[in-house]
């Protein structure tokens, strides 16, 4: 009988391709719309007093041009005297987006969670346990941003998002003590989106279906639900720039591999909100230039401090006693027993229908053509393995450093 069960995993890359594909696109519409009307809130300007627009209840307005055409998009205080015949939701944006991570972050992580999510090194958890964290960490997370949002903390807007901030570096810390690295910033990533489409659908949609409903019954709607509504929106707007690190952090083991990874990643969130602070000013008018300096001062202290330590040299004369070929045949042995089954033209680790990053190692040439990466993701980063799934020792780590060092790379094996 035909066996067809190898084109599971095909299948399945397949799958991951188009739902990262449709996360990008979805996600670049919800925070264009969240970018543009942050922008529109802080750039438009009070009519005239006495004008009809004034009269007309018009708080602001402003005029654009964009495409060849003039635009002049004006915001009521309350809402308009005749509710229009054609009203535009915002919200299938941010829904979608939702949507398209969580079905790939089930597709990358849960439905792989041994190799995608397990550290045995961090926390010894079955795969059940694993998931069973991650999804508890989303609901957790807007359970308890919600009550400070309903607090009075949320009067004082700075001791409100240096609260947030903590709750996230807090979840961060408990993360990175249970889950993989990867896994780990993963998860704060989709707690704050989670948050964030939470938002949307629970309070600022809803304010907004009661506003409208009101008109409809003939009666003046209630602006509480416009102030909370816009308060929330300015929230995923500061989230904005911290998710988006993480949505790409996977690429980056320097940062999620870290013995303190939790306060890495609460180092750049806290850089991407003073650079997201500062856009927000300048659309008001104001320059402030001190928080994106404050931001990048942030980054560049931290690419200082995790950057790679300076390996202590070989003893020269323990060198001289192994030719090239004896080290190189001990790397190859190496490569085969601990990364070959992710890294090969087939690999043979479940889950996996390509190597990833393209990068194999199957052949004494492509691991020398390979060599700078091997050297960086197992020495270095200690990123590689994936989870260390297949228990790469320090002792085999030190043999693939001792055979770089000694110049491999070459791009031609021995």
């Amino acid at each position: 009988m035909f066996d067809t069960g190898y084109l599971a995993p095909y299948a399945l890359e397949w799958f991951n391709l188009l739902l990262r594909w449709l996360h990008i696109i979805t996600g670049i519409a919800w925070i264009g719309a969240s970018f543009y009307f942050v922008w529109l809130d802080n750039t438009i300007k009070p009519p005239a007093p006495g004008s009809d627009l004034e009269r007309k209840g018009v708080s602001g307005e402003l005029w654009a041009v964009h495409g060849g055409g003039f635009y002049n998009p004006q915001k009521y205080l309350v809402a308009p005297a005749e509710l229009p015949p054609e009203l535009h939701w915002f919200k299938w944006e941010a829904y979608s987006t939702w949507l398209s991570g969580f079905a790939l972050l089930t597709v990358v992580y849960y439905l792989n969670a041994k190799a995608m999510m397990v550290d045995r090194s961090v926390a010894d958890l079955t795969s059940w346990q694993a998931v069973g964290i991650g999804i508890g960490s989303l609901v957790v997370g807007w359970i308890v941003y919600d009550l400070l949002c309903r607090s009075k903390l949320v009067q004082h807007q700075l001791a409100f998002g240096a609260t947030i901030w903590l709750l996230l570096v807090g979840s961060s810390w408990v993360l990175t003590h249970l889950l993989s690295g990867r896994a780990a910033y993963l998860h704060v990533g989709a707690m704050i989106g989670t948050i964030m489409v939470a938002n949307v659908a629970m309070l600022i949609i809803p304010g907004q279906r009661k506003m409208v409903n009101a008109m409809l019954a003939g009666e003046k709607p209630d602006p509480s639900h416009g102030i909370k509504a816009k308060q929330r929106s300015v929230h995923n707007n500061y989230f904005t720039l911290p998710v988006l690190f993480i949505m790409i952090s996977n690429h980056y083991a320097m940062t999620y591999n870290h013995p303190h990874a939790w306060a890495v990643l609460g180092v750049i969130m806290l850089a991407g909100v003073l650079i997201r602070h500062f856009f927000n000013l300048r659309h008001k008018g104001r320059i402030e230039w001190r928080y994106p300096a404050a931001g990048v001062a942030l980054l560049l202290a931290l690419a200082v401090v995790l950057a790679p330590a300076p390996r202590a040299s070989a003893d020269p004369a323990a060198a001289a006693g192994i030719d090239a070929a004896a080290r190189f045949a001990a790397v190859r042995t190496i490569m085969d027993q601990r990364c070959v089954s992710c890294h090969a033209q087939q690999p043979t680790q479940p889950g996996f229908a390509a190597a990833p990053g393209g990068v194999m190692l199957h052949t004494p040439e492509l691991v020398s053509q390979h060599a700078a990466r091997i050297y960086q993701q197992t020495v270095q980063l200690k990123a590689m393995p994936l989870a260390n799934l297949t228990h790469m020792t320090d002792a085999e780590r030190a043999q693939v450093g001792a055979w770089f060092e000694a110049g491999a790379g070459t791009g031609k094996a021995p």
